[in-house]
């Protein structure tokens, strides 16, 4: 069950390169319609602002978005890989990353996800207001959240290509 976390400028590299059956793509609303180079099975759009709180004028993540989030990620069955990218790879496909490994993997701690997530992408900043959504929504009780200030912020960005979470290698 390879998941593996890209930016927009490498996603249709990756794409072509691991064949997904499932791509996610978490963008500005103002560029929802910008993959027409990408391929996979599936393809699920969420446009949202990369915002922690709610603001005038934009787009914040909501519970809904979430909701379609974890629906897209129970499909996805792992025979092939699933590509999650959102602008930089950074903020909103890491918060992806981390909630649908959560989700899959409910028989191991949320600290050893968000561990495993910062040692294979160690710029990964989720967005918070994403995870909070999902820590309500799958019954967590504030671990999704509480391990996500535990791993801190994520090194300064430099660029990468791919980070990738193998989630049925994944241990206690």
């Amino acid at each position: 069950m390879r998941l593996l976390i890209t930016p927009a400028c490498e996603a249709a590299r990756i794409c072509r390169q691991a064949r997904p059956s499932h791509l996610l793509r978490l963008v500005s609303p103002d560029r929802a319609d910008d993959a027409t180079d990408l391929a996979a099975d599936e393809i699920l759009t969420l446009a949202m602002h990369d915002i922690v709180e709610p603001t005038s004028g934009l787009i914040a993540p909501d519970r809904t978005m979430i909701d379609a989030l974890l629906d897209f990620g129970r499909a996805w069955r792992g025979e092939r890989p699933l590509v999650v990218q959102c602008w930089a790879g950074v903020s909103r496909s890491t918060a992806a990353a981390f909630i649908i490994t959560c989700e899959k993997r409910p028989d191991l701690p949320e600290q050893s996800l968000a561990a495993v997530l910062r040692r294979v992408a160690p710029h990964a900043t989720p967005n918070r207001l994403m995870v909070t959504h999902a820590d309500a929504l799958l019954g967590r009780d504030g671990r999704m959240t509480a391990a996500l200030r535990l791993i801190g912020r994520g090194a300064d960005f430099t660029g990468f290509s791919c980070a990738e979470l193998n989630l049925a290698g994944l241990e206690r």
